[in-house]
């Protein structure tokens, strides 16, 4: 070790094992070294940030050996967009290490008995798999280190793309995203194009202003397009300007949608998206059944491997055809619409309303007689009066956010006491702190990784638990 203007300098430093949210970790006299943007192999020299104790946090500053286990990035952009942070990893072994960090957190932070855990579900495609997408336009352009110092690189240059990562106001020029089929790329440079040979503002992060500012895109596995234009202002000539543009470049849209956004920030749940063009909303399939997708409804961003997520819910809440389920979180009713035809009674609970109206919206859409929803928090609407006229569940599924469940919702479970709990999660780490209060009414019986996101960390995770006794 040595010391550098107060920062401390390790040199050749080698990655000993991955350990969890895209980091991996290196020993040096016994202190753990999390480090990003390496792979287990990879021998570095380092400059620590925080530095605790028994941790520190290192920062890669050049690399001495490159691991064997590194995969060639697919991605010119890779290492500058906030996305597909672990291109450089082979497939299997992102998969071996989201398995990992499954088996890690529920054992460390959970404390619970668990049974074998069951090998990971890899996503059958690893490119073009997303159904929802949001590029941003922008006034600042993300530089390259090879540029920063270049007189001759403007940064004021408008672009379109993803944000750089850590950076709320630059932006990466994309060329080619490989995380949705066409024509994603193609309807983004449109966009651009047009905005670029008109001179038109792109919107300014910093100074909240421009016109041209986002653009959604959904693409289904139906075939259908939805593509939600998001402006900084009412310009109503240079907008059917624009989207009568598009709609003659792209005629497998199906819907074409406006939303004006004065706001600071780029939240549209708040506003009304305006339809131009189609319906409003595109349909989405799961096995048989169809979902309406709005502009604001939220779904599974990987339509296939959510089929499998899905899947497996359905497998472990273990339906005869006579449960009453309640689906908690349930958002669109996706989960409980999915499980519906194994059960006699389908209850969901979503505190969105609008989610809720989509909710039922759906369920008339497949026909799903047996299926009601209600908004609110379950805490609130899960009381005595309500289980006398709804029935108590047989069955619980459970699909929190990030965040897991509040810890008034895992005592309302509790206290319903359920045979069968089936929790749905996109953030195992928050899962195996409510399964550590669960742990005094249910035993963890089945667990099943599922990846929904490959080239990210981010990983879903199945648990099926018992009521003991």
């Amino acid at each position: 070790m040595r010391k550098k203007k107060k920062n401390i300098e390790l040199q050749g430093i080698k990655v000993e094992n991955y350990a969890a949210e895209g980091k991996s970790l290196a020993r040096v006299d016994g202190k753990v070294i999390f480090i990003e943007n390496v792979v287990p192999g990879d021998v570095v020299d380092l400059r620590l940030g925080k530095n605790k104790k028994d941790w520190a946090e290192g920062f890669v500053t050049a690399f001495r050996e490159y691991s064997p286990q590194r995969a060639e990035p697919f991605c010119s952009h890779f290492g500058v967009c906030g996305g597909c942070r672990w291109q450089m990893l082979p497939y299997p072994l992102q998969l071996q290490y989201k398995q990992q960090q499954v088996e890690d957190v529920l054992r460390r932070i959970g404390k619970v008995e668990l049974p074998d855990i069951t090998p990971i579900l890899g996503a059958p495609e690893s490119i073009h798999y997303r159904n929802k997408i949001e590029y941003t336009f922008s006034n600042r352009r993300f530089l390259l280190p090879n540029e920063l110092h270049d007189p001759a690189v403007n940064p004021q240059r408008n672009v379109a793309g993803f944000h750089a990562r850590g950076l709320f106001d630059k932006v990466v020029d994309i060329d080619t995203c490989y995380l949705q089929v066409e024509p994603t790329n193609r309807l983004r440079k449109a966009v651009r194009d047009f905005g670029l040979e008109r001179d038109i503002s792109f919107y300014d992060i910093r100074e909240h202003q421009g016109w041209l500012r986002n653009l959604m895109l959904r693409i289904c596995t139906t075939g259908e397009v939805m593509a939600n234009l998001v402006l900084g202002y009412e310009d109503e000539g240079l907008t059917k300007e624009l989207t009568g543009h598009l709609l003659q470049q792209f005629p497998e849209l199906t819907t074409l949608l406006v939303t004006i956004n004065p706001k600071w920030n780029d939240s549209i749940n708040d506003l009304e998206p305006r339809v131009v063009h189609g319906r409003g909303f595109v349909i989405e399939q799961l096995e048989d059944f169809r979902f309406k997708i709005g502009p604001k409804s939220f779904f599974q961003t990987n339509t296939r491997q959510g089929e499998a997520l899905y899947r497996v819910t359905r497998e472990y809440a273990e339906l005869t055809g006579k449960e009453t389920v309640y689906d908690l979180y349930c958002g669109t009713g996706s989960i409980g619409i999915f499980v519906s035809r194994h059960a006699a009674r389908i209850v969901g609970v979503e505190v969105v309303p609008e989610a809720v109206s989509d909710a039922v919206g759906n369920a008339a859409l497949n026909n799903i007689q047996q299926a009601r929803f209600f908004a609110g928090d379950v805490v609130d609407v899960c009381n005595d009066e309500f289980f006398a006229r709804e029935g108590r569940p047989d069955v619980i599924i459970t699909d929190p956010p990030r965040a897991g469940m509040h810890e008034g919702l895992v005592n309302k479970i509790l206290e319903i006491g359920a045979p069968t709990v089936v929790y749905v999660s996109c953030n195992p780490a928050t899962q195996a702190r409510d399964l550590r209060l669960l742990d005094a009414k249910y035993a963890v019986t089945r667990v099943q990784p599922v990846d929904m996101f490959p080239h990210t960390h981010h990983i879903e995770n199945i648990v099926q638990l018992k009521l003991k006794g």
